[in-house]
């Protein structure tokens, strides 16, 4: 597939064929959906917990008598019924975690990169390379390819240069090609990868650990 292929300065632009995987039609679609389920829910704490009708503090005294006011037998103010009373089957702690086996994740990282790059939603760069660790250095490189929304950049391994120079731009994220996932590939506007990059993360799809 033919991507968008850009000097190390940002400064030209050709066109560069990568070995992108091909998907037709829904493909994959399914576990792309089901991994990144499977991501947030497992980015969850779950640590979420109410007070219920036994463990909220309050008076175990009776509200009324039984009988002759009109009111439902009631024996305690804890009840769910009542103001700061107890909740009735409100959230306890819980493990939200799925488990995702590597075949699913491997095509969904496909289907990932495949939907992104026929979008176009997928740049590749030459490399990542300024001269000193200044930020303004390198938000220009960036602004020349993309002015705004939020990037994400990836590299095969950042070099402290390149990685002090973009981690105080707000608008970006840096990652490198071995920790990518296919959240990380659906969440952003536009996605600027290093030639490098970009063959790190083909390699992974096509047999490599994940």
């Amino acid at each position: 597939m033919e991507l968008k292929f850009y000097s190390a300065d940002g400064s030209t632009s050709s066109t560069k064929d990568f070995a992108i995987p091909q998907f037709e039609g829904d493909r994959g679609n399914k576990a792309l959906r089901q991994v990144l389920l499977a991501y947030l829910a497992n980015k969850r704490l779950g640590t979420h917990s109410t007070l219920n009708h036994a463990t909220v503090h309050g008076t175990g005294k009776k509200p009324f008598r039984q009988k002759g006011t009109g009111r439902g037998r009631q024996g305690s103010m804890n009840g769910n019924q009542h103001y700061h009373g107890g909740t009735w089957k409100g959230p306890k702690p819980r493990d939200y975690s799925q488990k995702i086996n590597k075949k699913m994740r491997v095509l969904a990282l496909q289907r990932a990169i495949f939907n992104r790059a026929s979008a176009g939603d997928l740049n590749v760069i030459e490399r990542f390379e300024v001269n000193e660790p200044k930020t303004q250095l390198f938000n220009v490189i960036i602004n020349r390819i993309q002015d705004s929304g939020r990037l994400l950049i990836v590299d095969d391994i950042w070099t402290k240069n390149s990685a002090l120079a973009a981690r105080n731009i707000e608008r970006i994220n840096l990652s490198e090609a071995c920790n990518i996932n296919a959240l990380d590939l659906s969440q952003y506007k536009k996605i600027i990868v290093s030639e490098k990059g970009l063959h790190t993360i083909l390699a992974r799809i096509n047999g490599e650990t994940l």
